[in-house]
């Protein structure tokens, strides 16, 4: 039976949506794939639909009607692997800046009892490749930031791949999570935190993008500075 969903959020992905579909699904005969794709104008929806033909049953698509963003992104994934009863549900990049063979190292951090699995780059064990020196020291104190003003003993709290067991994702206030970038990362970990699970880092090596364009922006950054404020105050 197959109890694991990998949600896969895309825009003008083309490149890489071949490559890392036959890559997760090589990690488990009984993954599942869920793209969830923000009306992508190069060409990526029907290259999805050719992986959906390629293999039958295993890979899924919501097609959404624009540029809506990740956080939004991924709460309709949630949603729709919560309505079909998977037991263990991923948030993971199309581009391998995430190894799809560390799937099986998260996931049995959950089946061991904790209810999310964070793949960390600055946990003990974790690294960077191919980052500039700007950018790491952008992303280490943002994460210091968080930590300071969340009181939250996460080191990678902006880490996008992520396994939780289904109750973590049950139990939470989905709808009120509206951020769309590095903020719904931050967000869902404090809200798990909150609700009281147990949440683990497990060191990875995170890589930068081969192919297409990072949707990293400074409005993206901005809301994340922000908004790590307005979470004090959610009811989450």
């Amino acid at each position: 039976m197959t109890d694991t969903l990998i949600i896969i959020p895309t825009y003008n992905e083309l490149e890489n949506i071949a490559p890392i579909t036959e890559a997760v699904l090589l990690q488990d005969p009984h993954l599942h794939v869920l793209f969830v794709d923000d009306a992508s104008p190069d060409g990526t929806q029907s290259e999805i639909a050719h992986m959906m033909q390629k293999f039958p049953g295993r890979v899924f698509l919501i097609c959404r009607n624009g540029k809506l963003g990740l956080g939004t992104a991924y709460i309709e994934g949630f949603k729709w692997a919560l309505e079909r009863n998977y037991a263990f549900i991923f948030e993971m990049d199309s581009d391998f800046s995430h190894d799809p063979k560390d799937i099986n190292r998260l996931k049995k951090m959950c089946v061991d009892g904790y209810d999310l699995a964070i793949g960390s780059r600055y946990c003990k064990g974790g690294k960077i490749e191919n980052w500039p020196l700007s950018r790491w020291l952008l992303s280490f104190f943002a994460n210091l930031y968080v930590r300071i003003i969340l009181w939250i003993n996460i080191k990678d709290s902006t880490a996008g791949f992520k396994c939780y067991r289904r109750k973590a994702l049950e139990s939470l206030a989905l709808d009120l999570i509206n951020f769309k970038g590095y903020a719904f990362q931050i967000c869902m970990k404090y809200a798990v935190i909150k609700q009281q699970y147990r949440v683990i880092e497990v060191p990875i090596t995170f890589k930068d993008r081969l192919h297409g364009e990072s949707k990293m922006s400074s409005g993206i950054f901005k809301e994340a500075l922000l908004g790590v404020w307005k979470m004090k105050r959610m009811p989450l």
